[in-house]
């Protein structure tokens, strides 16, 4: 028999649903179920069941969840040659990857390619500014209830990948969301337990039962950023890029840890720099000419930098031809990782950055992990060949210039 009453709160919920699986037989591989989005007995045939669903049909992009219990789906989307997005672990690197299988892959290349091995070997990630558009959203979960409140493993990543696809236009309020359970799993769940960040579901897949729920609660709106703490922040590095683009458009993206009264003096700090007439904000629209003249190169092997015995140089790898050196300073300052020098090598798509020493550097390629401009995700680390053994940079500006060289954009 199915769990019977819900428990009082969320984690009552799981542990009664977990337990259960587990002495009833029902749990699959990997085991204990605890913890987890659990994988039971029956998930491939309720997987199945999903090209049965319109939603599945018309479906060009269909992102789903990298849990075992969602094998089958990944599996039926690569066979009815969808385009399929997976989550990175953790979002650690990232949010989606693209799974891309081999060239005529047979069909056990790609039952492969759905597994987690596949996952990590036939994948390419996709951008922060991508433009996905995602049709079809399938996630797991630990119970659900007809109603289509769904209550996960308790880390919310499912919540905060919904809501980024929402701050990155990926997804829309029409877009469905399908979750794949076992029947044991589908059991009343007080509306008191939801928060407003919870991800509601559409249809539950069961290996008996497709049950369209008719939720009208609404789905999250975008990233509630006041329930989004600094080591969150420092967890899911695309979280940054994205906070940093909303900020842009003027979206008050005070974290929840953050004191409102620093978070304020560094709106005054922002709004005073957008209203100088040097701003450098990526927004800033300079000609090519009055860059060149501003531009400064440097031929010296001896770089004038004060301290230069522990002047540490980060790398910043990967920046597009269309990103130009003001914007990139501009992420700098906002991601609290201002450099002593900028070393602009648009044409080779790269930077140097210059700091006081290595902690400083170490702290700056931290903040900026995960960071995207222009639609690439760059690459931030500590620069192999380091100014204080003798190598110098061809192009040396100071920080606070808005200089560029010719012909870079």
């Amino acid at each position: 028999l199915p769990p019977g009453p819900s428990g009082t709160s969320k984690g009552g919920v799981r542990e009664l649903v977990w337990g259960y699986l587990e002495s009833s037989g029902l749990a699959d591989t990997p085991r204990p179920v605890h913890g987890r989005i659990p994988n039971f007995k029956g998930s491939h045939q309720a997987c199945c069941s999903i090209k049965e669903l319109d939603a599945f049909s018309r479906a060009s992009v269909i992102k789903v969840d990298p849990d075992k219990p969602l094998e089958g789906v990944r599996l039926a989307s690569l066979q009815a040659r969808k385009t399929l997005l997976v989550p990175t672990p953790r979002l650690r690197s990232g949010l989606f990857n693209r799974i891309v299988p081999p060239a005529g892959a047979t069909k056990e290349m790609l039952r492969i390619c759905s597994t987690s091995r596949g996952i990590k070997e036939y994948s390419v990630p996709v951008g922060l500014d991508g433009k996905v558009r995602v049709d079809l959203v399938v996630v797991g979960s630990v119970a659900v209830s007809e109603k289509g409140w769904r209550i996960g493993k308790g880390e919310g990543y499912a919540d905060m990948e919904y809501a980024m696809m929402v701050s990155m236009g990926a997804v829309k309020e029409e877009t469905p969301v399908v979750t794949i359970v076992h029947d044991c799993q589908v059991l009343d769940i007080a509306e008191e337990l939801l928060d407003d960040h919870d991800l509601t579901v559409d249809y539950i897949l069961t290996p008996t039962r497709t049950i369209k729920t008719n939720c009208k609660r609404p789905k999250p709106q975008g990233i509630i950023w006041h329930k989004v703490s600094y080591e969150m922040l420092a967890k899911i590095p695309i979280l940054k890029s994205l906070r940093y683009k909303e900020k842009q458009t003027g979206k008050d993206v005070t974290l929840q840890d953050e004191h409102p009264d620093l978070a304020n003096a560094n709106e005054s700090a922002a709004l005073n720099e957008k209203a100088m007439p040097g701003n450098t904000r990526p927004q800033a629209a300079m000609g090519s000419a009055q860059l060149g003249q501003q531009y400064v190169e440097s031929d010296s092997l001896s770089p004038r930098l004060e301290g230069s015995g522990t002047i540490t140089t980060v790398y910043v790898g990967n920046i597009p031809p269309n990103v130009r050196v003001s914007e990139l300073k501009y992420a700098l300052r906002e991601f609290h990782a201002t450099p002593l020098k900028v070393n602009w090598q648009g044409a080779q798509h790269r930077a140097f950055l210059d700091y006081k020493d290595k902690a400083a550097a170490e702290s700056a390629v931290s903040s900026l992990k995960g960071l995207s401009l222009g639609g690439n995700t760059l690459r931030v680390e500590l620069a192999k060949n380091q100014r204080n053994k003798g190598q110098a940079w061809i192009k040396n500006l100071p920080f606070g210039s808005c200089a560029q060289p010719h012909g870079a954009r």
